[in-house]
């Protein structure tokens, strides 16, 4: 698609790599409806982007019925919808066998792993399945093209650090699912790509010592620094206006490979 065409949702849209691929958006012509559940930021990304290129809705990514209300009134807002970005993500640490504040071994409580599943996973399918319940309904573009939905993962899908192990069967989710859908929303002319970027510049890093961002850097073969939100939203970018990447799961890492914590 033209990036002056782009009409797309961005969950996670008011902070970090979603924010960033907001304004990227935004920047090559398109207008964005930002998902996410900080009110106050939603309004200063809003002011920042202009009134009308982007709107906010608070949305609970986990939420059926929710989710799809409100793509409805984002497409209403937008004038279309033709993508859909999936940013929103928590972490989720914990080890599997853990300590309590006494010192004794306990097992990780169920329902953080769950939590974490479900809004990692189950979020990012909840959106994409909306999404795409509308886009199907587009007028067919250039290759029968009628829409993009993009899935973020993590390289810790591959190699899962200690403690990481609720975080990378979420992110592990959303490589798996990436082919099947493609596949399967081929006849729709809809694509399905997921982005897995390893260590960023995010607000969580943002608050770690410099000591510790110094050291998580120097793990990153070349180059040897945190990615930069902007490269991940270029990478956005250069998916939804390239029709023949599809059913694919990209690295963004600067060849980095996880160490086991």
């Amino acid at each position: 698609m033209q990036p002056d065409s782009v009409r797309a949702v961005v969950t996670g849209g008011v902070s970090g790599l979603g924010l960033a691929v907001a304004r990227r958006l935004v920047a090559d012509g398109g207008k964005v409806a930002l998902l996410d559940l900080n009110d106050d930021k939603g309004a200063e990304a809003v002011a920042a982007l202009g009134a009308a290129n982007a709107c906010y809705f608070r949305t609970d990514v986990t939420d059926e019925a929710g989710v799809a209300t409100t793509l409805e009134a984002a497409r209403g807002f937008l004038g279309g919808l033709n993508a859909a970005i999936n940013c929103a993500g928590i972490l989720g640490a914990g080890r599997v066998l853990g300590k309590d504040e006494s010192g004794t071994s306990r097992p990780m409580p169920l329902d953080g792993f769950a939590r974490t599943v479900m809004v990692n996973l189950v979020g990012s399918f909840n959106v994409a399945k909306a999404a795409a319940n509308l886009i199907q309904h587009n007028a067919p573009g250039e290759d029968g093209e009628r829409g993009a939905i993009v899935n973020t993962a993590s390289v810790a899908a591959y190699e899962g650090q200690i403690g990481q192990a609720a975080y990378s069967a979420s992110k592990g989710g959303v490589v798996g699912m990436t082919l099947p859908m493609a596949r399967e929303l081929a006849r729709f002319g809809i694509r399905v790509v997921t982005v897995a970027p390893g260590v960023f510049w995010t607000p969580m890093v943002d608050g770690m010592p410099e000591s510790v961002q110094q050291s998580l850097a120097a793990t990153i073969p070349f180059p040897s620094r945190l990615g930069k939100p902007e490269e991940f939203a270029d990478t956005v970018a250069f998916i939804l206006r390239t029709r023949y990447l599809n059913g694919e799961t990209i690295r963004l890492d600067g060849a980095t490979r996880l160490q086991p914590k």
